[in-house]
């Protein structure tokens, strides 16, 4: 038995699970880094685990089975990716990380294969996406900002468009509206697109205004 567990490991399957363990390792590091849900072991597992798969499959069922069973692979991580996804307010939050946990998979997977400088590169890719190119997310949401404002104000007759008026007059697009009236009150909500900065002048505007009663942003 011992003979035959030093053969198993005269093969490559020591290099490929070490090779597994190292791209997790790197691409969890980044989400570790930033707190997020899936982090450094989270990533090495998923890796790990999609690369002993890819050989078990590759050993036990042939070229046919191997494909069969990847296929099951990426469903599975399917399960994982759809846990740390959650919507908080207009905003949905965990898909750029269950993106992460997919191609990680795939990765262990490739090294299962054999594919390791593809894999390697790969990984150095997707940190590459994840680190460098959330500066250019900023830039981007800095200059494109979708929020959400709930304002209540009297109504005298002639006011339920004026917020419509003042949303234009600070650059923001609206993208939907809604206002109820209740009583002397009128209530409004706008989803709201625009940069930062004209977010900012609107927010400040409204917050003058003492005749407004309640204002949510």
């Amino acid at each position: 038995m011992i003979n035959n567990i030093k053969m198993e490991l005269n093969n490559d399957i020591l290099i490929k699970l070490l090779l597994a363990i190292l791209v997790g390792g790197i691409i969890g590091m980044e989400r570790e880094y930033r707190s997020k849900s899936a982090g450094f072991r989270t990533l090495i597992l998923i890796s790990f685990g999609a690369a002993l798969f890819t050989i078990f499959s590759i050993s036990l069922g042939g070229t046919e089975s191997a494909t069969r069973i990847a296929a099951n692979i990426v469903v599975g991580i399917g399960f994982i990716g759809a846990g740390v996804i959650f919507k908080e307010g207009i905003r949905v939050n965990g898909i750029t990380t269950a993106a992460t946990i997919w191609v990680t998979a795939a990765l262990g997977m490739g090294i299962g294969a054999g594919y390791y400088w593809v894999s390697i590169i790969g990984a150095l890719l997707v940190v590459v996406i994840l680190y460098v190119f959330t500066y250019f997310e900023r830039f981007i949401d800095k200059n494109n900002q979708l929020r959400n404002y709930k304002i209540e104000y009297p109504f005298n007759g002639r006011n339920q468009h004026e917020f419509e008026e003042l949303l234009k007059q600070f650059k923001l697009n609206i993208r939907s509206s809604h206002q109820k009236r209740s009583g002397d009150s009128m209530k409004g909500r706008w989803l709201v697109q625009g940069s930062e900065t004209d977010h900012k002048l609107f927010i400040e505007h409204i917050l003058q205004k003492d005749t407004i009663r309640e204002f949510e942003f």
